[in-house]
C-alpha cells in the first residue's frame, strides 16, 4: 500500500510488540507475567470474601502452573494467584549460562518466556475445553522484567492484595 508521498508502507498491520526490545527472553531474570481470558471471562472461579474460589477450571490452571518447572527445569515459581479471569505470576529463570548481552535477540524460540507461556497456555486449554468447549485465552500476555529487589516486593504484594482488589 503506498502512503501518501508514494512511498509503500512496510508491515502495514503487524502488530507492534509489547515485549521489551532490549531484553533476551531467553536468559535468566525474574519476569512478573500476567495472563488472562479472552473478553475477561470469570471462567476460573468466583471471588467469595475476598478470597478466590477455584472451580474445576480454575484447579486445571493451578495444576498446570505447578507443573511449569517440570518442563522448564530452569525455572522457578514465586508467588501467583489465579483470579476469576487472569493469572499473575513471578517465574524465576536461573539458567547456568547466560545469554544476555543488552539486545534483543532473535534466536530458537524455545527455552524463553515466550514458549513457557505458550506451553502453558495450551495445556490448560486442552484439559479446559474438555469442560468449557468455548475456553479462550487472551492471544498476547502481559510481562514485566522485576529488576530489583524493591520492585520484587512491590509485584509480590500486588499478587497478594489482588483479590482484595477484586
Amino acid at each position: 500500500m503506498k502512503n501518501s508521498i508514494g512511498k509503500i508502507e512496510q508491515n502495514k498491520y503487524q502488530i507492534k510488540t509489547i515485549r521489551a526490545d532490549w531484553w533476551d527472553y531467553s536468559s535468566s531474570g525474574v519476569y512478573f507475567v500476567t495472563i488472562c481470558l479472552k473478553k475477561m471471562h470469570p471462567v476460573f472461579g468466583k471471588l467469595v470474601l475476598e478470597t478466590v474460589s477455584l472451580n474445576s477450571i480454575g484447579l486445571i490452571a493451578n495444576t498446570n502452573w505447578l507443573r511449569i518447572p517440570e518442563f522448564f527445569p530452569f525455572i522457578s515459581l514465586g508467588p501467583y494467584i489465579i483470579m476469576p479471569d487472569h493469572l499473575h505470576g513471578i517465574l524465576f529463570a536461573n539458567k547456568l549460562t547466560n545469554t544476555f548481552v543488552n539486545q534483543k535477540k532473535m534466536g530458537p524460540q524455545s527455552n524463553n518466556l515466550a514458549s513457557i507461556i505458550r506451553g502453558f497456555k495450551s495445556s490448560v486449554t486442552i484439559e479446559a475445553r474438555k469442560i468449557e468447549p468455548n475456553f479462550t485465552w487472551q492471544k498476547l500476555y502481559y510481562d514485566r522484567i522485576v529488576r530489583n529487589e524493591q520492585e520484587l516486593e512491590n509485584v509480590i504484594q500486588y499478587i497478594y492484595d489482588n483479590p482484595i482488589k477484586g
